[in-house]
């Protein structure tokens, strides 16, 4: 049976930490490998990327694959012909899918339908990638992730969700403020506080990041909700990250976020730009955590 991806859950804990240390291999030493030499990845992105596409063509090159891209305008993914008939059709084709899509079900169905693996590179529910990334870009500056504590200020988007997922298989502290009506889904919250994570959920950014090491954010509307901008202004009013929430949290505390950025909303142009910042840091360990999760994949 094949590997897939498509939340942080799928890698039991102990592999999980394996993955972490071989990224960080993977990215002090520049390494290259043929793991993938003769396969075929396709990545199918319904929804627009610079950060992700990049690097998983890099990543997938410098493990000696070939990639093959296809845009929303060239999918049809569920329209034209049933999805499970695409997942049959594409197993035959290629030896992965790399999938950015919508809803969490469409990559469920071509798990469920296909017979090759298939990664999470963004779903409405979760951006797994994302935050295996991130959890290593703190790794290198706390290695011991039991330690910390970890504060997501805004939306309970997929970034929470995997956040959330995160603090189940590492450890972390998280402690998430939301506004009234823009939490984190129930369910996956529940669930992982059953599995022994522990976190807390408030409408204060304050409290959130009370004593915090790692402060994160997201843009208030993400893509596909850009209709809604106005009403989100006003309802995260007071949830920008700026140099006084930063100044309640821990002592050299530092500033993440996913990227795209808009300055002066979710995050003050001072922070972003600011010592506190290790936003960079944040986007070139995608390629590194991409590979050593493509690894973990297919290296049996």
């Amino acid at each position: 049976m094949p590997k897939h991806f498509l939340t942080i859950l799928d890698i039991p804990r102990d592999e999980a930490q394996q993955v972490l240390l071989r990224a960080k291999e993977m990215k002090d030493g520049n390494v290259r490998t043929d793991l993938l030499a003769g396969k075929t990845l396709l990545m199918i992105f319904e929804k627009a990327s610079t950060r992700t596409r990049v690097s998983f063509e890099v990543g997938v090159r410098q493990l000696g694959g070939d990639p093959v891209f296809i845009a929303s305008k060239d999918s049809q993914l569920g329209r034209s012909e049933p999805l499970k008939d695409a997942a049959r059709v594409l197993s035959r084709y290629a030896d992965g899918l790399i999938v950015r899509t919508f809803g969490q079900e469409k990559l469920e169905t071509l798990v469920e339908y296909g017979d090759i693996p298939v990664i999470n590179a963004l779903t409405d529910e979760y951006h797994p990638c994302q935050i295996m990334a991130d959890v290593l870009t703190m790794y290198e500056r706390t290695p011991n992730l039991k330690d910390i504590k970890v504060a997501w200020v805004g939306d309970g988007n997929n970034m929470a969700h995997s956040f959330i997922n995160g603090a189940v298989t590492f450890g972390y502290q998280l402690a998430l403020a939301c506004p009234a009506g823009y939490e984190p889904d129930s369910e996956i919250l529940d669930n992982a506080r059953s599995l022994g994570a522990v976190i807390t959920l408030t409408d204060d950014p304050v409290e959130a990041v009370h004593n915090a090491h790692y402060i994160h954010t997201d843009v208030w509307a993400s893509m596909g909700q850009e209709e809604e901008q106005l009403k989100r202004e006003k309802a995260f009013a007071g949830y920008e990250v700026n140099d006084a929430l930063m100044g309640k949290a821990a002592p050299d505390a530092k500033f993440m976020h996913c990227l795209p950025v808009h300055r002066g909303e979710e995050v003050s142009e001072s922070v972003f730009e600011g010592p506190s910042s290790i936003v960079w840091d944040q986007a070139e360990n995608r390629l590194h955590m991409q590979k050593a999760i493509l690894e973990w994949i297919y290296k049996d």
